[in-house]
């Protein structure tokens, strides 16, 4: 089995006991983020999968745009990135 040389760890188990590898993230082409994809993201870079940087780049995201899915889900949970709610989360 071969396996592809990357920076930092190739898994990292969460608070909860599950554990999130690479194979987990979306891939790079994602255009429809919906709330769960944008959550898997996030736990990566809380835990240290990848950085923000790597994040950012690999999902050409801004850092504005990532900064507010991060502080959602600090501040109020996964739930807070559904877009049919976010008028509910935004500016608490």
């Amino acid at each position: 089995m071969y396996l592809k040389r990357v920076d930092g760890p190739r898994q990292v188990t969460l608070p909860d006991g599950s554990i999130l590898t690479r194979a987990d993230l979306p891939p790079p082409e994602t255009r429809r983020w919906v709330a769960s994809r944008k959550a898997v993201v996030v736990k990566a870079v809380i835990h240290g999968l990848i950085s923000q940087a790597e994040a950012q780049e690999r999902y050409d995201l801004s850092e504005e745009e990532f900064g507010l899915w991060r502080q959602a889900v600090e501040r109020h949970g996964e739930k807070a990135l559904r877009v049919t709610t976010l008028q509910k989360y935004r500016q608490l």
